[in-house]
């Protein structure tokens, strides 16, 4: 089978389409044809090595985080799937590989395809769906009622992190493009602050809850708008201690870890302000939980017009990470799908 594959970490965003063997699966795995792989930010940081403190892969690895596929094989002591489900998932962190034709997954890593889906608009739904949902419930513990803000909200982050949010009860504020007002009004953010005429720090205040996607340059001004007691998480700042101890690292790793969030933990402690950091993790009951919120509210991700097969992977990378798209771009993995 085809698969994208790095023989090691490269700043030049060097990757190779290689013919591999279609893998084995155990008994607690189901091997997925796969139909489309998204890709996101993660890829660059994955080939550049930028997260490989974090996750340090053996090569060659396969790439690719988040897909839709379906079920082509089943393992023994899997139950809740059938030949032919279509699914998506967001890879196990340490078994990525959406990049390819056929992947071997955890069964508890995946989810049946939410029925107003289909597999080209699901595989825009699982990474940055988790992301926000882990954010929000775990990192946050959001209360319904209160207010979260999303600075630099209105790219695919926000697309799927709003709704959610709305779902869970919350009062929801983007910062981004004028020219997606429009598009976040209708899903329901209850303020929405255009960034090129409008400076959000100079406009909020007593913001509960933040969702950084923005990095190291915004956060004092992040800090700022929001009130003592409140709780920050970060997409993109450094991982913290915090971070270290609930992903149970080793303590070389909990001391780097200290280190290197020092400085945010420092900053928002001054403020009364709680700080995290997440790396989103696969999580197939969570991934259940996100489809009955993505079927309710009907939210269905944006892929971008463009799409590329696997065999034109560097192109894709290029169109992805040096221009501007319209929403998630996405490989085309199964050939003979239709584009529905």
């Amino acid at each position: 089978m085809k698969a994208v594959q790095i023989e090691k970490y490269n700043k030049n965003l060097e990757v190779k389409v290689r013919d591999i063997e279609v893998p084995d699966i155990k008994p607690n795995e189901v091997l997925v044809k796969v139909a489309y792989a998204a890709i996101n930010p993660l890829e660059k940081l994955i080939i550049t090595g930028s997260v490989k403190l974090i996750q340090d892969y053996k090569m060659p690895v396969t790439l690719g985080n988040e897909l839709t596929g379906v079920v082509t094989k089943i393992g023994s002591e899997v139950k809740d799937y059938h030949l032919g489900d279509e699914i998506y998932s967001r890879l196990p962190i340490d078994q990525i590989g959406a990049f390819a034709e056929y992947v071997a997954v955890d069964a508890n890593a995946i989810s049946k395809l939410p029925n107003n889906l289909s597999l080209k608009t699901g595989a825009a739904a699982p990474l940055t769906g988790l992301t926000a949902y882990q954010a929000i419930t775990e990192e946050l513990q959001a209360e319904s009622g209160k207010t979260l803000f999303i600075p630099g909200g209105s790219g695919s982050f926000g697309q799927m992190a709003v709704p959610i949010a709305k779902n869970l009860g919350l009062k929801v504020i983007v910062s981004g493009s004028p020219r997606l007002r429009e598009q976040f009004i209708a899903k329901g953010v209850d303020q929405y602050i255009d960034y090129k005429s409008e400076n959000y720090w100079d406009t909020l205040s007593n913001v509960d809850y933040v969702i950084d996607t923005l990095g190291a340059n915004e956060f004092d001004k992040e800090l700022s708008v929001m009130k003592p007691g409140g709780t920050i998480v970060s997409l993109i700042n450094a991982p913290n201690k915090h971070f270290a101890e609930k992903n149970d690292f080793s303590m070389f790793k909990k001391m780097l870890f200290t280190i290197a969030g020092k400085k945010f933990d420092k900053k928002a402690k001054q403020k009364s302000i709680d700080y995290r950091f997440i790396f989103v993790r696969s999580d197939g009951e969570q991934l259940k939980a996100l489809s009955k919120i993505i079927e309710s509210d009907h939210i269905i991700p944006d892929v971008d017009d463009q799409v590329f097969t696997i065999n034109e992977i560097n192109k894709a990378l290029d169109y992805t990470f040096n221009h501007h798209t319209n929403g998630k771009v996405l490989l085309k993995i199964d050939e003979t799908q239709g584009d529905i």
